[in-house]
């Protein structure tokens, strides 16, 4: 028989621990959740109802929010975020995942281009650029819609002044390709585009490039930051942030040009009534958890049909050249003939 000391020492190594619920909220809230990123503060809020009530606390997503995107500490941001559903989680919702496309997808341009004309008045862009851990550079800007300008011409964001640029605290390196390599593991830029009117938002920018060039006369680096969205017509486009960096041999590397645009498969930059059709379906449609390796399958997969598209329309070209010199031709010969035997 048991003593009542190893029962209870038994029960003690099995024991029941306390319960979530027996802890005060403020502790749980202060010493825990506050710990938490955003994936895994949401996977917590599913455990259970009393871990969700805790975990749908406004002041824990603005936290996240700010440390992810420093830009959202801005006061026209502050307000604009107050305005969505949920507050910090709905914009964390829809700025962190990726955006989703379905390749399958039927539409249509003349679907997209309504949505311009009924679009939002301003779109406002929060845009932070780390270099590592560090960040380096963060601006919010309002872009107006509205204007005959904006809707008929290509859609492109500027970031910086002419005359801006932004330190990387990376050395540039002008006479091999070391600093492309340590460019696109460094830095990071976030791009997020949000409509005060419905209440949504779109991080635009591939968590790491996607692709790296070097000028041949300038040796400046460009950097792409792309994601690939449902476009119009069955097609997919990109929705790309291009850096530009360049300085002088040995010195440091500054970023010189930072704009975002909207591709078509051609490579033309969309213009801004289709542009906003495009961004958004991005912004209502579905998001997926992303990684590098994905982002750099997606838009190898994009330049490929880009190159299919250029291979198609260069042999529907020479059909057409071939089909106009065999009828000038057969003209020609009719117009001989006609004249030879008149």
């Amino acid at each position: 028989m048991s003593s009542p000391t190893s029962s209870t020492a038994t029960s003690a190594d099995h024991g029941v621990g306390t319960p979530i619920t027996a802890i005060h909220s403020d502790i749980v809230r202060s010493h825990i959740l506050n710990r938490l990123d955003g994936p895994t503060l949401t996977s917590t809020s599913c455990a259970s109802t009393h871990l969700l009530s805790l975990c749908n606390d406004d002041h824990l997503w603005r936290e996240i929010c700010n440390s992810t995107w420093p830009s959202t500490t801005d006061p026209r941001l502050r307000d604009a975020i107050s305005a969505f559903p949920s507050g910090y989680r709905s914009f964390y919702s829809d700025a962190f995942p990726a955006v989703g496309h379905q390749r399958s997808a039927k539409r249509n341009k003349k679907r997209a281009s309504p949505a311009g004309r009924s679009g939002p008045s301003e779109l406002i862009s929060a845009v932070d650029i780390f270099c590592g851990d560090k960040l380096v550079y963060s601006k919010v800007m309002v872009s107006e819609t509205h204007s005959g300008w904006f809707i008929c011409s290509p859609f492109r964001i500027d970031l910086l002044d002419p005359k801006e640029t932004v330190p990387t605290t990376l050395k540039f390196d002008g006479e091999d390709g070391d600093c492309m390599e340590i460019a696109s593991d460094r830095l990071r830029v976030s791009w997020v585009l949000i409509d005060p009117a419905k209440n949504r938002a779109v991080n635009v920018a591939s968590l790491n490039a996607v692709e790296v060039r070097r000028h041949w006369l300038t040796e400046e680096v460009q950097l792409r930051f792309a994601t690939v969205a449902a476009g119009g017509d069955g097609e997919l486009v990109q929705c790309a942030v291009i850096v530009t960096c360049g300085g002088r041999e040995g010195e440091e590397m500054h970023a010189r040009e930072v704009y975002m645009q909207v591709e078509d498969m051609e490579g033309k930059i969309v213009c801004g009534m289709e542009s906003l059709g495009i961004l958004r379906e991005a912004m209502e449609g579905q998001r997926c958890r992303s990684s590098r390796r994905t982002e750099k399958e997606n838009y190898e997969m994009l330049v490929k049909m880009k190159i299919d598209c250029m291979e198609r329309k260069k042999k529907r070209e020479r059909s057409l050249d071939m089909a106009f010199v065999a009828t000038g031709v057969s003209i020609f010969l009719a117009v001989f003939i006609h004249f030879l035997y008149r």
